[in-house]
């Protein structure tokens, strides 16, 4: 799958969480590209994507997996 050109260069490889069970439920895709994460709505990947820096990423991730947003 490729990408639309987001704010930051052009990322390619867009994925999806590996918990995403293609039912239509609400999720991102990720792409990587130079120093930046890329990401969309899977549902409607023609609009607007958003980037942030790898560190940003990692921190919201990292926040996620320790629980914080529960």
């Amino acid at each position: 799958m490729s990408g639309t050109p987001g704010p930051i260069g052009s990322p390619v490889g867009w994925f999806k969480s590996s918990y995403s069970n293609g039912s239509g439920g609400e999720c991102l895709e990720a792409a990587v590209e130079e120093g930046h994460t890329a990401v969309r709505d899977s549902k409607d990947p023609g609009r607007a994507t958003i980037s942030f820096p790898h560190s940003a990423w990692a921190d919201f991730v990292g926040a996620i997996r320790m629980g914080r947003f529960d």
